[in-house]
């Protein structure tokens, strides 16, 4: 019996899908646990860049099974265009995809409801507009939809059409926004996208708990990562599921006792979308040198990504909460080209240093970093596949980070090539 989770430990796009891609190969099964199709996790496949928002990364392992959680809210459209375009490059999806039956669904008129909810909050939270909130929005308020429920078409017909008059009923009244859509039109493309993805939906909640009792080898992935965690994140800037360890249990139906590692994957520097507090950002040329070095625009939106330097009072408190038992670092080569790099150590807040990561995000947009500050290696790291044949400063830096957040560093990503990797 061998669960491994692998989840975000900063404000997400730390690389996982290169992460899971490689552990894929001693996988079995590779279960996504949370999240939507908002998230983007970046593989390169054969020299080619591929970006999975749907189906776990472990698909590229031709031997795993993947399989989407219940925790996952699922947009058909987008789960039809990824198989489209996986089966384009030859690979399988027949026998090797499996849908949990309790998973929701995402619907044409969540996707509406967070356009106008972001266009008419006072402070937008800078969402994808995929429509992740509102499907989360009507899981916990009872009245979602779940893809178990294809098995009897016209009660879902029927459901749908009652949600719909109500989110443009909502939309009017509430937002005082009128919208022209033909609803008619939108159900019946919608009924035929869940149609084709009819045959994939299963209860992967019995699967998953027989073939950790078969003793197969289980790779969980998240999505985001911990700081956009809706409990333990920088609130409300935040994604609308949990990311953070105990999502896998409530998003795969796993017990917490069949999880024996995990791995918290982070960037050798700090990015974030989206609006929120971010103490080590760099509004200059260096932040935009990190920027293009890193190619960091949203692999969902295109947006640029916001970069600083490495939080390491942040990323201990996600060591904390999760329970990460190895890091995996990203894109230290990012890095290869700066005189100096700077790692924040300490918060300044109200004159005085704090070493916790404040709950409060006023407090934390307030804070002032306190930083170590390392010299650089000026130098490529993609051709090396040894730590020790690293530069000194490389080694300096890494061994640092894994002292001050007390947890090692067990993977090092020198590239965006799964060659392009050193395992400890």
């Amino acid at each position: 019996m061998s669960v491994t989770l692998v989840l975000g430990a900063q404000w997400g796009d730390e690389g996982k899908g290169k992460i899971v891609d490689i552990l894929s190969k001693e996988s079995d099964i590779v279960a996504r646990y949370q999240g939507g199709a908002n998230a983007g996790h970046t593989v390169v496949f054969e020299g080619k860049k591929l970006v999975l928002h749907l189906i776990p990364s472990g698909i590229f392992n031709p031997n795993s099974i993947c399989v989407i959680g219940n925790g996952v809210v699922v947009d058909p459209y987008a789960l039809i265009e990824e198989k489209n375009l996986l089966q384009s490059l030859d690979i399988e999806i027949k026998g090797r995809l499996q849908i949990s039956n309790r998973a929701h669904l995402i619907l044409p008129y969540h996707k509406l409801l967070d356009k106008v909810s972001e266009e008419c909050t006072a402070k937008s939270i800078g969402t994808t507009g995929r429509g992740i909130g509102p499907a989360y929005v009507d899981k916990f308020a009872r009245c979602g939809i779940r893809t178990g429920e294809i098995y009897n078409m016209q009660n879902l017909k029927n459901k749908i059409e009652d949600n719909f008059k109500n989110k443009i009923d909502i939309i009017n009244f509430i937002y005082h926004k009128k919208i022209e859509i033909d609803v008619e039109k939108e159900i019946s493309e919608y009924l035929s996208a869940i149609a084709e993805i009819k045959e994939y939906i299963s209860d992967t909640t019995s699967f998953l708990n027989k073939s950790i009792r078969d003793g197969k080898n289980i790779l969980a992935e998240g999505a985001q990562g911990t700081l956009l965690d809706v409990d333990h994140g920088t609130y409300p800037f935040v994604t609308s599921s949990n990311p953070t360890s105990g999502g896998a249990c409530t998003g795969l139906g796993i017990p917490p006792t069949s999880i024996q590692n995990i791995i918290g994957v982070t960037k050798a520097y700090t990015t974030r979308v989206g609006n929120g507090p971010f103490p080590t950002e760099l509004k200059n040329k260096i932040g935009e040198k990190i920027r293009d070095n890193g190619a960091e625009f949203g692999a969902t939106t295109g947006r640029p990504r916001r970069c600083g330097w490495l939080d390491l009072v942040a990323l201990k408190y996600s060591v904390m909460i999760n329970g990460i038992k190895n890091i995996a670092i990203t894109k230290i080569d990012v890095l290869s080209d700066l005189d100096e790099i700077y790692v924040c150590t300490e918060y300044e807040i109200n004159g005085y240093r704090n070493s916790e990561f404040p709950s409060d995000t006023s407090v934390l947009d307030q804070t002032k970093p306190i930083y170590r500050i390392f010299k650089g290696w000026k130098r490529k790291l993609n051709s090396i596949d040894k730590f020790e044949d690293l530069p000194k400063e490389v080694i300096e830096y890494v061994k640092y980070i894994e002292e001050f957040v007390e947890c090692p560093i067990k993977i090092i990503s020198t590239g965006p090539d799964r060659l392009n990797t050193i395992i400890l």
